[in-house]
């Protein structure tokens, strides 16, 4: 449902991260779904620093994969005690059982604490919205996860207080409000027409206001007059906001910790077509086109790094990946762009 793009249907994989809601009893429990993908890092680390406690979820019959590892990892070196998650126990070559094993030498291998290492486990048929807490139970919703998560997960600090302060760990755009900030709110209440100031890790300061305020119910995004401690908001106003900064309405109030980022492992030149079949396939071929595009792609997409290349017409492109990158290159074709590339170089430090 979450995964609503176009190339992640076709990939059958995430790409972006993304927000929702449920409304549980009396509670509302905010959902956040990363990439498993290493290439999708930076969407990884920058969400986990706004949730209390992960779902990681794994296949019954293959086990843990290579990105579980990666994401598990992130996790854990937060402090985290995830919900391990054994899905698809339906299938013929299921064997949960052992997968848990294998979920839990990993948790060894990856230097869990003792608090880590003793993980509540579910076992679900997520196509038909079945959860068990053990193989043996009858089910027939998704209860006992709700349930779980009730208990394990701690309820979202509401220090309600003392001054707003929020940290952007993703960018959105809208194209009647501009650029959005999406995050958790750490402290206080703020409300559409407050003054605010962001602070960055260096320091600096500046002004702003806030015009509006989101938050999701189930997947959709409705609008709300504040923004209060332990929820997840999207606040629009501030049109240079970047992840990462703080947004507070105190002028005296402190930066929150700086959210690290793990730096671009490869990159590409992209530059106009020079082939002898150059615009006949796309319909936007021009310099500025293509800078104004790959300009755009940086304000949101904060694993990716652009620079000019001096005396050309080409831009050098750095991602966390080759599977970061030809995703771009694919949304660009569709959008009716025709470049030229080069090939994949690592990036060494």
């Amino acid at each position: 449902v979450m995964d609503s793009n176009a190339q992640e249907r076709e990939r059958g994989i995430t790409i972006y991260a993304k927000n929702a809601s449920i409304q549980y009893k009396d509670c509302r429990i905010n959902i956040v779904d990363t990439p498993g993908h290493a290439d999708f890092g930076s969407e990884v680390e920058r969400v986990l620093r706004t949730v209390d406690c992960v779902l990681l979820l794994v296949d019954a019959q293959e086990g843990p994969m290579p990105q579980t590892k990666f994401v598990l990892k992130k996790s854990l070196e937060l402090g985290l005690r995830p919900i391990v998650i054994m899905n698809k126990i339906d299938k013929p070559a299921a064997n949960p059982l052992k997968a848990v094993d294998r979920v839990f030498d990993l948790f060894v291998q990856l230097g869990a604490s003792n608090a880590q290492l003793d993980f509540p486990c579910l076992f679900t048929i997520a196509r038909e919205g079945i959860a068990k807490r053990s193989l043996e139970d009858e089910s027939t919703d998704l209860t006992p996860l709700f349930a779980t998560i009730m208990t394990h997960v701690p309820a979202a600090t509401e220090n309600t207080s003392v001054p707003f302060r929020m940290q952007p760990s993703n960018l959105a755009y809208d194209n009647f409000v501009g650029r959005l900030a999406v995050g958790r709110v750490y402290e206080g209440i703020a409300r559409a027409g407050d003054k605010v100031w962001v602070k960055n890790a260096t320091g600096e300061m500046r002004a702003g206001k806030i015009t509006k305020i989101f938050m999701h119910r189930g997947i959709e995004r409705i609008e709300t007059d504040r923004a209060a401690a332990g929820n997840i908001v999207i606040i629009a106003g501030i049109p240079d906001i970047n992840v990462g900064e703080t947004i507070t309405t105190n002028e005296g109030a402190e930066a929150l910790p700086a959210i690290r980022i793990d730096p671009p492992t490869v990159s590409m030149t992209f530059g106009v077509n020079s082939s002898p079949f150059a615009g006949r396939d796309g319909k936007l071929l021009t310099t500025r086109h293509i800078r104004e595009r790959l300009l755009r792609e940086a304000e949101t997409n904060v694993g990716l790094k652009m620079e000019e290349i001096p005396h050309s017409d080409s831009y050098k492109v750095s991602g966390r990946g080759e599977l970061h990158l030809s995703v771009l290159l694919e949304q660009m074709r569709r959008e009716g762009f025709e470049l030229e590339v080069s090939r994949p170089e690592v990036i060494f430090r």
